[in-house]
């Protein structure tokens, strides 16, 4: 009798989940038809975005903009969103700061009072309001990722805390949810429990989770017929690779010297890429459902060395129309698209129902800041990619209105109660 569409392959210590496939079911209701749930992610980039080179010219997504042109072959499946702003990232009296309200802000709409000090306040976050009601269906009712690491103490902006700056999930007003920024420690969350029996040795080890699993795998094997059994095989086999590639990585970092040095600036995109195939992984397995990511904190200065450019960051933000630092800031925001298309690509490559696992997803992407130069936080750079829930998909949509109205009307059709969620007021945008 073949198992239920929560089955695990299991060994010593290792859980490794089982992807989509056909002579399985959905886990919730095994009397109800079979349908892919639909997972939600959100990713944050700092500083803004040139918004010259973002927004499109017209409804179309036939020639998206220079910054969204990695992301074309995907034109289908996305949904630039212009006129959205956040007011609660404006001082409104609190005076400077823009950057930990962008993060503050980003995923809870509300104005973060501003202390450095242990007494922070902030907002539910929309991952955790997902969480919180469709998080009960998998193993992990979240994931908080990034790139960054940082504290929540200590001033990291004109007198608010680095909470801000470090965070945009927030569980309760006063509890961010630390994000994890090691991929080796994201991949034994997704497939080592080291609850179990052998789990710490495994861990200690270094055993690959798969030779752990391995006689389950093709007992399981057996069961299946051909194209399952092909799909399993593929799985297991992008599951090694990816192990194969963080286990290097992890290597190199343990060979320098120092470990309080900062990772190498060549190293982050092989880093993001990392941490996106685990995502499309978390995704396809069904270990949960729902992603926030992080490119950089709030005000990051990250050198981008290996696109040959002279300068941080969130310096380069403060272009004030110099032609040759624009030209740098739409460097760093093209490169992050591309980035993030890689992800795209993972997703749309997985067959998943009657679709791709893309088809299945909503990823918000963008920023809390418009210009970076300006410090804005309206008519923000949105958008809003993959298919779940039939969104209506490869178009411009203009509405002016609150970037909570976009997170309510996601939530909504990830089957989440959210009225009035931030300051929608109820009003959630019709996707």
């Amino acid at each position: 009798m073949l198992r239920s569409r929560r089955s695990v392959l299991r060994g010593l210590g290792a859980c490794v989940a089982l992807p989509w496939l056909e002579s399985l079911a959905w886990a919730e209701d095994p009397a109800a038809p079979v349908k892919p749930p639909v997972r939600l992610g959100f990713f944050s980039v700092p500083s803004g975005i040139h918004m010259a080179d973002w927004t499109p010219t017209s409804g179309s997504l036939d020639a998206l903009p220079w910054i969204l042109e990695p992301a074309q072959r995907h034109a289908r499946a996305l949904m630039p969103i212009t006129g959205l702003r956040h007011i609660h990232g404006e001082a409104n009296g609190d005076g400077p700061g823009d950057h930990a309200r962008e993060t503050g802000v980003f995923l809870t709409g509300a104005q973060i009072r501003k202390t450095q000090g242990t007494d922070i306040r902030c907002g539910v976050s929309a991952d955790q309001v997902a969480a919180a009601q469709i998080g009960r269906h998998t193993a992990l009712p979240s994931l908080e990722l990034g790139i960054e690491g940082g504290g929540n103490n200590g001033d990291c902006d004109s007198g608010y805390s680095c909470a801000y700056t470090s965070n945009i999930s927030w569980r309760t007003p006063t509890m961010p949810m630390a994000k994890e920024c090691d991929p080796r420690a994201v991949f034994e969350r997704l497939f080592v429990d080291p609850l179990a029996r052998g789990g710490e040795r495994a861990i200690a080890s270094r055993r690959s989770v798969l030779d752990l699993v391995l006689a389950d795998a093709r007992l399981l094997s057996g069961e299946l017929g051909g194209s399952d059994r092909r799909k399993l095989d593929e799985y297991l086999d992008s599951v090694r690779a990816l192990e194969t590639r963080i286990e290097r990585r992890a290597a190199d970092r343990a060979a320098i010297p120092d470990l309080a040095l900062p990772e190498k600036p060549k190293d982050f995109p092989e880093h993001v890429r990392l941490m996106f195939d685990l995502i499309a992984l978390a995704f396809q397995t069904d270990r949960t459902r729902v992603v926030s990511f992080m490119f950089g904190n709030g005000g990051s200065n990250r050198s981008y060395e290996h696109l040959g450019l002279a300068g941080g960051h969130h310096e380069l933000s403060h272009h004030a129309r110099d032609p040759v630092k624009v030209a740098q800031i739409r460097a760093i925001n093209r490169h992050h698209v591309e980035l993030f298309a890689h992800l795209l690509d993972r997703l749309a490559a997985v067959p998943e129902g009657d679709g791709t696992l893309l088809d299945h997803c909503l990823l918000m992407y963008g920023s809390g800041i418009s210009d970076g130069d300006r410090h804005n936080h309206d008519d923000l750079p949105i958008l809003l990619a993959g298919r779940g829930a039939s969104v209506r998909s490869g178009r411009h949509l203009r509405h002016d209105g609150r970037v909570c109205d976009l997170l309510a009307g996601m939530l909504g059709r990830a089957g989440v109660t959210a009225d009035g969620f931030g300051d929608s007021e109820g009003r959630p945008l019709d996707l």
